[in-house]
C-alpha cells in the first residue's frame, strides 16, 4: 500500500496544479473577452473631436472614432503588408490637411503590389470616418524603413510625421467619401489582438488528463509487478 500512496499523491497534486492553471486561463479568457468587447464598442462609438494639438494621449485616445473633413495631400508613404487571400501589398499613408489647417497622418487603406505606382492623387474635399490609432507594427525582426525607396516596414508614427510634415497623429480610415479609387480601407478592429487563453486552458487540462493517466498506468504496472512476485 505505501508503494501506491506516494505516486498517487504525486499524481493527484500534479494534476491539481495543472487544473488550477487551466482554470486560471479560463478566467483570463473571460477577462480578455471583456476587454475586446470594450474595444469593439469604442471603435464603433460616436465620433469625437481630435485631441488638441500636442495633447493626444495614446492610452486614452487609442481607437477614438473621428469624423473629419479636409484634403488628402499628394505625398504618400507605402507600408509593406500582407492580406489573407490577397497577398502582399501596401498600406497607403498620406497627409490629411484639415479645414483648420492642421496636418495629420491618414491611413487610407490597402493597394496590391502591382498598384504601387498608380496615381492616387485626390483633388477636392473628402469626408473621413475613422479611428485614432498608435499601431505597434515593429518587432525585433522588423527591418528598418527604406525611406529613400519609400518602402516602409512599420507604421512608425513619428518618423512618418517627419517625412510628411504632419503632426504625430494617425487616423485609420473606415470610410472615405468620395471613395478612394483603388484603395481598400483596412479599418481598425480587434482581429490583430491575440486571445490565446482558450488554447492555453485546453493545454493545461490536457496535461492534467495525461498526468493522471500516467499515474494510473504507473500504479497499475506496480501492482502487476508485485502480483507477479507473489
Amino acid at each position: 500500500m505505501p508503494r501506491i500512496v506516494v505516486p498517487l499523491l504525486f499524481g493527484l497534486i500534479g494534476a491539481a496544479i495543472l487544473l488550477v492553471l487551466g482554470t486560471w486561463q479560463m478566467q483570463r479568457l473571460d477577462w480578455k473577452r471583456g476587454v475586446l468587447s470594450q474595444i469593439e464598442e469604442r471603435i464603433a462609438g460616436e465620433p469625437a473631436a481630435l485631441p488638441a494639438l500636442g495633447n493626444a494621449n495614446p492610452e486614452q485616445d487609442r481607437y477614438q472614432p473621428v469624423a473629419l473633413s479636409g484634403q488628402i495631400g499628394e505625398e504618400e508613404l507605402l507600408v509593406l503588408v500582407s492580406q489573407k487571400r490577397v497577398g502582399a501589398g501596401y498600406r497607403v499613408i498620406s497627409p490629411l490637411v484639415l479645414e483648420s489647417g492642421r496636418r495629420i497622418l491618414l491611413d487610407r487603406g490597402f493597394v496590391a503590389v502591382d498598384q504601387r505606382d498608380t496615381d492616387r492623387t485626390r483633388t477636392g474635399d473628402v469626408e473621413v470616418q475613422g479611428n485614432l490609432h498608435w499601431p505597434d507594427d515593429r518587432t525585433s525582426a522588423t527591418p528598418e524603413n527604406d525611406i529613400a525607396g519609400n518602402t516602409w516596414f512599420a507604421r512608425d508614427i513619428d518618423q512618418m510625421a517627419d517625412a510628411l510634415d504632419t503632426e504625430s497623429l494617425l487616423v485609420i480610415a473606415r470610410n472615405i467619401s468620395p471613395a478612394d479609387p483603388g484603395v481598400t480601407p483596412l479599418p481598425v478592429d480587434t482581429s490583430g489582438i491575440p486571445n490565446d487563453h482558450l488554447q492555453y486552458a485546453l493545454t493545461w487540462y490536457s496535461l492534467a488528463a495525461i498526468w493522471l493517466g500516467m499515474t494510473a498506468a504507473y500504479i497499475w504496472r506496480s501492482r502487476k509487478a508485485k502480483e507477479g512476485m507473489a
